[in-house]
């Protein structure tokens, strides 16, 4: 992600305890300082919710909203300030947000462009996990569908036909060595 501005901590009026006063000492996992709108907010993760609470290092008050316009403000960011529109939020992977990116919860923004370029972006992470367009994935699928036979909807099946193709592959590689063993020139 491109470097902002930076975090003015001027504007800090708020100690993190008198922020989370409310909220029991116990329940509390992890709290970040995040800049939103050119405004200091505690991020503030509580066990048992995917979702963190927002609240003002200013004055105090929380505000739900913000995670939605923290994730906006990485994905225009990260397209170098380019309009975005949230078109997800997912909670589990898909087709096109594989498990492989392992982050979850992730927005998904998509920017009005003749790429049809999309980011997944992470509030907890504060970053962009995956970033791809109409090429890029027409790419991805390629190699899904052909290097991990991803066109196969069963994984027990798709998981046995490649054993499968590993152990063929293994076999003939095996009988090239022998073919090497037994044709080699003889020594006189």
């Amino acid at each position: 992600r491109p470097a902002g501005g930076g975090l003015d901590v001027s504007r800090i009026r708020l100690s993190i305890p008198a922020a989370v006063h409310g909220i029991p000492p116990e329940n509390i996992q992890a709290v970040n300082l995040r800049q939103i709108g050119r405004q200091p907010w505690y991020q503030v993760y509580v066990k048992g919710s995917l979702q963190p609470l927002y609240i003002s290092a200013v004055d105090g008050t929380a505000d739900a909203a913000q995670d939605e316009r923290y994730a906006a403000e990485i994905a225009s960011g990260f397209l170098g300030g380019a309009s975005v529109h949230k078109t997800d939020l997912l909670t589990a992977f898909n087709r096109e947000y594989l498990n492989i990116f392992r982050v979850l919860p992730v927005y998904r923004f998509d920017a009005d462009d003749a790429l049809q370029t999309r980011v997944y972006v992470s509030t907890a992470t504060g970053s962009v996990t995956r970033h791809t367009d109409r090429q890029r994935q027409w790419e991805a699928d390629a190699f899904t569908n052909f290097h991990k036979l991803g066109f196969i909807p069963n994984k027990d099946w798709r998981d046995g036909i490649l054993a499968f193709m590993t152990l063929g592959a293994f076999f003939i590689a095996l009988l090239g060595v022998v073919l090497f063993v037994a044709t080699r020139p003889r020594r006189r």
